[in-house]
């Protein structure tokens, strides 16, 4: 299985890479890579200009050969990270339909309680024009998430490494339909 991560955190000690990463342990055996989100602001003025760049058309080839997505992301005042809602955005210019039927599994890691849910909310709302099938759950919304990861990366919450088991249990079944 070829899965595709995406961190919709820029920082390259974010919590959410390392969710990311409990994802992939989790998963087991599988061809995984993770996709750059560092690409410049969207501006159809770049569009039509010199075009697509080059960094945009390969994340949206890395999410087309994907057999499946697995995103985390934190929650930035309430909302999807700048950062991922400008890579959807531009990955939306394509000429291709990368999401299209895509399976993506969705988690997030953040500092507040709840851990991400108004986030993963919006980022469910964004997905929806490009028609992938996300799934509805088990949720995986790792509160105080500065605390919630030690000093290896491991989650120190076994209830939250099980529930991201089952998500990523339910990303291959997903995936094999």
């Amino acid at each position: 299985m070829k899965v595709l991560g995406i961190s919709g955190a820029l920082r390259k000690a974010s919590t959410n890479r390392l969710l990311l990463a409990e994802a992939r342990r989790a998963l087991g055996d599988c061809d995984w890579s993770e996709g750059d989100i560092r690409l410049p602001v969207f501006d159809e003025d770049i569009e039509t200009g010199p075009g697509i760049p080059k960094k945009v058309q390969a994340l949206a080839d890395a999410i087309a050969k994907a057999d499946a997505v697995v995103i985390a992301s934190p929650e930035y005042n309430k909302s999807v990270a700048g950062g991922l809602k400008n890579a959807l955005d531009w990955v939306s210019r394509t000429k291709s339909s990368p999401w299209e039927d895509k399976p993506v599994a969705i988690l997030s890691a953040n500092d507040g309680r709840a851990g991400g849910d108004r986030g993963q909310f919006a980022l469910r709302l964004c997905l929806v024009p490009f028609r992938p099938r996300v799934l509805p759950g088990p949720e995986v919304m790792v509160a105080d998430s500065r605390h919630a990861f030690d000093a290896a990366g491991r989650l120190l919450d076994a209830r939250y490494f099980k529930t991201l088991t089952a998500l990523m249990e339910k990303l291959k079944v997903e995936v094999g339909r």
